[in-house]
C-alpha cells in the first residue's frame, strides 16, 4: 500500500531554523520540496543563502575515515558540535604531521631507489667513483648499448678509436659500461658511440668510494629508509586506530549538522528584512499528527497542513506527492520488482501484493518439484535473514509454491513414482476439446488462468482510471469497460464451448462483441463528447477510419497473443518433468540402481538453470501481460532528508 501524505508549510524566525531542524524535523521523515518552486503565489520570497560552516570539517574527517581499516560502529550517543569540530581540528593536525613525515620518507626512498637503479649496472668498477666523476682532462660517459651494436662496435670500430670502453654489466639485451676519451677528441668519438646507439646515463655526484662501496652504501640507506617508512605507516595507522571512536563520532555529528544546515537549500525567506524562513515538504499522516503534537507548545514555530485532494485533476501535477510504500514483511521483497518497473504514482494502486501472489504462484506452477522447491525455500530464507537480499526473499516465497505444486504433480527431485500426484502429472494428463481433440491439461488450465488474470488486470485499470478521472481509460480503452465486456464475453463463449454447452445466439454475440469494439473504435470522439469538448470528431475523418481499423485489428490480435502467452506456464511445467527424466536416464534410474552423484548434480543443474529461466519468464509475464494493462509506474520516490533507517 501507499502511505497517505500531507503537505506541510513550516515557518518561524530565520535565526531559529537550526533549532527547529535539530529539535523537531530530525525526529520525523519529511520529503522537502523547494519552497520557492512550491509557493509561487507568495510574493517577495527570496532564497535562503548561507555557506555551510561544517562542510570543510566534514570533508576532512571523511578523508580520514576512509583510511580506517575496520571503523567501529557508530555510537547512539552524539557528541556536541563544538567538541566534534575541535576533535577534527586536533586529529587533522596530527594526521597531517604524520602524513608529512611519511611523504618525506617516501620521497627519500624514491630518491635512493633511483640512485640504486643508476649505480647498479656499474657496481663492478673497482675505482673510486667520485674520482671518475671529477676527471679534468679525460672525457667520459656512463651508459648502455644494445648487444648487437656492441659486437659490431667492438669488431669494426673500437680498435680504430682513441678510446677505452670499460664493460661493467650485461643482460640479454644490453651491455652497460663507461668509456674514456681525451678531451680534444671527445666530439669525434662521441659521434662514433652515438652512431652505435650508445645511450648515455647521467650519474650524479653523490657517490663515495668504489662503485661497489657506493652501491652497498646506498643499498643500506635504502633498506633503512624502507624500514623507517614502514614504521611511520604503522605509527600513523596506530594513531588512526586509537582515535577511531572519536573519528566516527565526530564524523556522524558533523554529517548530521551539515545535513541539517543544508535544509536552507530548500527553504525560502520572507518579510521586509527576510526575518522569517519557510520550509515545505511531505510527511505521512502519522508523522504529521506526531509532529503537530510535538510543536503544539512551541510559540516560535508555525505549521500549516494542506488537506486538499492531491489526486484531483485540478490539482497542480508538479505538486504530486512522493510515493512511500508500506507493505507487510512477507510482501516487502517484491517491492524490488515494482521499483524496477517504476514506483506507483500517488493515488495509484500499489501492485506489490499482486506481484507477490501471482509471481510466486506462477513460478511454482512452472517449477513444480517438492524437493527442489524446498531447497529454494530454505536457501532463500536463510540468505534473506542473514544478508537481507530482496531477491533471496522472493526465491524463498517462490520455493513454497514450487513445493506445493510439486506435491500436486507428484514430483520430488525429479522422481515421479515416489509420491502420488494430488492433482495430475503434467506430462501424462490430457483433456479432449470439442472439434480440436486432445490437449495437455496443464496447457488448457494455463490459458484459463491467463484469461482470468487479464480480466482482473482490466478491473484494476478501471479502478485506477476512476481515481484519476480519466474518461477514456475508464470506459472506452482496450483495458477499460469496453475491453472488459468484449474480452469477458469471449472468455465466456470459449468456456461454454469447451464445456460442451450451447453458445449464445448470433444477436447476443453481436451485442457482446460488436458494441464494445465500436466503443473502442470511436473512443476518442466519445471521450471528447463526454468531456464536452468543442471538437468531437477529428477533421481528417478518412484517416481516422483507416487508423481506427488498423488499431482495432491490432487490439483483437493483442488479446489473442496475450492470452496464448500464458501457455508458457504449462510448457515449463511439462519441460521440467522432461528435463528431470533425462537426468534420471543419465543416472541409470531405470535399472533400479541409480548413480546418486549424477542425480544430485543433475538436480542442482536443473534447479539453477531452470530456476533462472523460469524467474525471468514469470517476470516477463508480470511486466508485459499484467503491468502494461493497468500500471503506469510514474511515481517519484519519497526521499526524507533525515531517514530513520540511517
Amino acid at each position: 500500500m501507499i502511505e497517505k501524505m500531507n503537505f506541510l508549510s513550516i515557518t518561524g524566525p530565520k535565526a531559529d531554523i537550526d533549532r527547529v531542524v535539530n529539535t523537531y524535523l530530525c525526529k520525523y521523515e519529511i520529503h522537502l520540496e523547494n519552497a520557492l518552486s512550491e509557493l509561487t503565489t507568495v510574493e517577495s520570497l527570496t532564497p535562503f543563502l548561507e555557506v555551510n560552516p561544517y562542510r570543510d570539517a566534514l570533508n576532512s574527517i571523511n578523508t580520514i575515515y576512509e583510511e580506517l581499516k575496520s571503523p567501529p560502529a557508530a555510537s547512539n550517543r552524539s557528541t556536541g558540535i563544538e567538541k566534534a569540530l575541535s576533535t577534527v581540528k586536533e586529529i587533522r593536525g596530527q594526521s597531517e604531521q604524520l602524513q608529512q613525515e611519511q611523504t618525506e620518507l617516501e620521497e627519500k626512498c624514491s630518491s635512493l631507489e633511483e640512485s640504486l637503479r643508476i649505480i647498479r649496472p656499474f657496481r663492478n668498477i673497482d675505482y673510486d667513483i667520485s674520482s671518475i666523476l671529477h676527471l679534468k682532462y679525460i672525457h667520459f660517459h656512463f651508459g648502455r648499448i644494445e648487444k648487437q651494436y656492441y659486437e659490431k662496435f667492438k669488431k669494426y670500430i673500437y680498435d680504430n678509436l682513441n678510446t677505452i670502453f670499460l664493460k661493467c654489466d650485461e643482460d640479454d639485451q644490453y651491455v652497460w659500461g663507461v668509456y674514456f676519451v681525451p678531451k680534444h677528441e671527445a666530439h669525434k668519438i662521441d659521434a662514433a658511440y652515438s652512431s652505435m646507439h650508445f645511450e648515455k646515463i647521467f650519474v650524479p655526484d653523490n657517490y663515495t668510494g668504489t662503485a661497489q662501496q657506493a652501491f652497498s652504501s646506498v643499498s643500506k640507506q635504502y633498506e633503512d629508509a624502507l624500514k623507517h617508512l614502514e614504521a611511520q605507516k604503522q605509527k600513523r595507522q596506530r594513531f588512526l586506530s586509537d582515535r577511531a571512536g572519536d573519528i566516527v563520532s565526530a564524523r556522524d555529528t558533523l554529517h548530521q549538522f551539515s545535513r541539517n544546515f543544508d535544509v536552507r537549500k530548500a527553504a525560502a525567506c520572507t518579510g521586509n528584512h527576510e526575518n522569517f524562513y519557510i520550509l515545505c515538504g511531505w510527511m505521512t499522516e502519522s508523522d504529521t499528527r506526531a509532529f503537530q503534537a510535538d510543536i503544539a507548545s512551541d510559540e516560535r514555530i508555525f505549521c500549516l497542513v494542506d488537506g486538499e485532494d492531491t489526486t484531483s485533476p485540478e490539482h497542480d501535477p508538479n505538486h504530486q506527492p512522493p510515493t512511500k510504500l508500506k507493505n507487510p514483511k512477507l510482501f516487502k521483497p517484491f517491492e524490488m520488482y515494482v521499483k524496477m518497473y517504476g514506483l506507483p504514482a500517488y493515488g495509484e494502486m500499489d501492485p506489490t501484493w499482486f506481484v507477490a501472489i501471482t509471481y510466486s504462484f506462477i513460478f511454482g506452477a512452472m517449477f513444480g518439484d517438492a524437493g527442489q522447491g524446498l531447497l529454494l525455500f530454505i536457501g532463500g530464507f536463510l540468505l534473506y535473514r542473514l544478508k537481507h537480499i530482496d531477491l533471496a526473499g522472493i526465491i524463498s516465497c517462490a520455493g513454497v509454491f514450487s513445493t506445493f505444486f510439486g506435491l500436486m504433480f507428484g514430483s520430488i527431485f525429479g522422481f515421479e513414482d515416489v509420491i502420488p500426484a494430488l492433482w495430475l502429472r503434467p506430462v501424462d494428463s490430457m483433456t479432449t476439446i470439442p472439434f480440436i481433440g486432445k490437449l495437455n491439461t496443464v496447457f488448457i488450465v494455463a490459458i484459463g488462468f491467463g484469461m482470468g488474470i487479464i480480466l482482473l488486470c482490466m478491473v484494476f485499470n478501471i479502478i485506477n482510471s476512476l481515481k484519476m478521472h480519466d474518461v477514456e481509460k475508464t470506459w472506452f480503452d482496450t483495458n477499460a469497460v469496453a475491453g472488459l465486456v468484449f474480452y469477458g464475453s469471449a472468455v465466456l463463449c470459449i468456456g461454454l464451448f469447451v464445456s460442451g454447452h450451447a453458445v449464445p445466439g448470433g444477436a447476443v454475440l453481436a451485442i457482446m462483441f460488436g458494441v464494445p469494439l465500436l466503443l473502442i473504435f470511436f473512443k476518442e470522439p466519445l471521450t471528447n463528447l463526454v468531456e464536452k469538448k468543442a471538437e468531437v470528431m477529428p477533421k481528417e475523418k478518412g484517416m481516422f477510419i483507416v487508423q481506427g481499423v488498423f488499431e482495432l485489428f491490432e487490439v483483437i490480435l493483442s488479446y489473442f497473443s496475450n492470452t496464448l502467452s500464458f501457455v508458457r506456464i504449462g510448457a515449463f511445467a511439462v519441460s521440467h518433468a522432461a528435463m528431470m527424466e533425462v537426468v534420471l536416464m543419465l543416472a541409470g534410474a531405470e535399472n533400479g540402481s541409480p548413480n546418486w552423484i549424477v542425480i544430485i548434480l543433475g538436480n542442482l543443474f536443473v534447479c539453477a538453470m531452470e530456476g533462472l529461466i523460469v524467474g525471468i519468464q514469470v517476470l516477463r509475464l508480470e511486466y508485459y501481460e499484467m503491468f502494461s494493462r493497468f500500471y503506469k509506474g510514474s511515481g517519484r520516490k519519497f526521499e526524507p532528508f533525515c531517514s530513520r533507517n540511517k
